[in-house]
This record gives structure tokens, sequence and C-alpha cells, in this order.
């Protein structure tokens, strides 16, 4: 089993993402912390820890800053970032210090799971040992990559998926195509488009909105909010 240390200031958040932990077959929780004293303090006293799921805010430490005093103090643990952190630069300070992953919040099961796979599969091809000729070299850096997210369709532009993406997000409800297009800027159809997308790839869910007469009025909401 791959013992985990799930570390999130918000408790609650820090339960739904042990449970989906303990969902993917392999893995299991050891414990959870909600600052970075305490994650500190579970990463030098539990025996056999062989990942965390770290925040990045946290109240009284950056994750970043676990991740420095962790290699300060000889933790080798690996580290996957799990934050709504999606500034370039703490990405890229995430990287540079050895986090394996980076999962931006919010996301649904799926999105860790693929994650989790992705490092069992590493685990699997370093334990092998030995020397690694270039083909085994690229299938190591290979899971690293793996389980992010799959590009977009041809002819879809990622900043309009990202436009729609936050709208959805932001929203206090579920939104119509036309709401979309008035907020983000872009057509209806184009809205209708990146919707359609987003609701098939598992990202935004479908409901009907019924009137007093006529068609019922599609209205998508964004699959993973809260």
């Amino acid at each position: 089993m791959i013992e985990v240390l799930v570390v999130d200031d918000d408790t609650r958040v820090a339960r739904v993402n042990a449970a989906y932990v303990e969902k993917v077959p392999g893995f299991h929780v050891a414990a959870e912390a909600h600052n970075a004293a305490d994650a500190l303090h579970r990463l030098e006293t539990l025996p056999g820890l062989d990942l965390v799921l770290l925040d990045h805010y946290l109240p009284d430490e950056t994750g970043l800053a676990v991740v420095r005093e962790m290699r300060r103090r000889g933790l080798h643990t690996d580290v996957i970032m799990v934050t709504a952190a999606r500034d370039v630069s703490t990405v890229q300070a995430a990287m540079r210090h050895g986090a394996l992953q980076y999962l931006v919040k919010p996301f649904a099961f799926a999105g860790l799971r693929a994650k989790l796979e992705a490092y069992a599969e590493l685990r699997r091809t370093l334990d092998g040992g030995g020397e690694a000729e270039q083909a085994e070299v690229d299938r190591i850096f290979g899971a690293l990559s793996a389980g992010s997210e799959p590009s977009l369709p041809k002819g879809h532009s990622p900043t309009t998926a990202e436009l729609v993406r936050q709208c959805l997000l932001s929203a206090d409800g579920p939104l119509s195509a036309q709401e979309i297009a008035e907020r983000t800027g872009v057509s209806r159809q184009t809205a209708q488009r990146y919707l359609k997308l987003l609701e098939r790839t598992g990202r935004a869910r479908l409901t009907l909105k019924y009137g007093d007469a006529g068609r019922p009025e599609h209205r998508y909401v964004w699959a993973t909010r809260g």
C-alpha cells in the first residue's frame, strides 16, 4: 500500500480528498494535517509515509515552505501539490522544489485518481531498480506527466475554454449559453460549443429549466463544485 498524508487547512476538503484517495486501489490515508507545523510533525513521526497531498495555502506557512523544510530536514517523501494556487511562479517553484505533480482545485475524483495512478506507475517503474536505457528513462518521465488534463480538440481555444470555466466556477447557480456569452463576451454559439465540450468531458453538468411552454432551457453548472 502507498501511505498518504493529506494536508489541507479546510478540514472538510481534507476529508473529501482523503475519501478520494481511499477509493483508489493501492492507496491508504495514514493521516490528515491542517497546518504546516502538524504536517511536518507527522512527516517526522509517522513511519512509512510515501506521498503527501499538499495544499499551498496553509494558516502558518505555505505549502512550498513545507516542501523546502522537508528537504532541509532530509525528508524525501514524495509530494503532489493539491491547491487553488495557479500562478505560474508558484507552479514553477513547486516543480523546482521537487513536487512530482500539481493538481489545481477544484477537481473531480477522476482528476485526482489519474494523478495517483500515474504516481503508482512511477513507483512500479522505479522499484524495478537496475540501469535504465533511454526507453526506460522516457517511461519514467512519461509516468510523471501522465494524468494531466487532456488536450482540447482541434479548433478549440484554451483561452476561451478557461473563460467559460471561470464563468461557471464563479456562478451562484446554473447558467445558460446566452448568460455565459453575455458574461464572457463570446457568441452564444461559441459558448454552447464549449459548454457541450465541458459536459462531454465530465467537467460541467447539464440541467434543464422548464418554462410555461416550449422546449426546456439547457443550463450548465460546474460539476466539481464543493
